[in-house]
């Protein structure tokens, strides 16, 4: 039981990982100073970042939860 709880917590963790990577930062505003027009040439991906937001949100509360159950048994 214990392996089958490991396994399915470093998958929420490389899963935590990945979607807060793939996240835009909070400063993507000022990379237009910077980077130039690529905001406006590509677009900004709004939907994406809600998507992102929601996965990292339900995967960090998995990833708790897992942990202290973990740490019990």
């Amino acid at each position: 039981m214990s392996v089958v709880l490991t396994v399915i917590y470093v998958l929420i963790c490389i899963g935590l990982i990945a979607t807060v990577l793939l996240q835009s930062g909070r400063s993507a505003g000022l990379s237009g100073a910077i980077g130039g027009g690529a905001q406006s040439l590509f677009g900004k991906k709004k939907g994406l970042d809600d998507l992102f937001s929601k996965i990292s949100t339900g995967l960090a509360i998995s990833f708790m939860i897992l942990a202290i159950i973990i740490t019990v048994l």
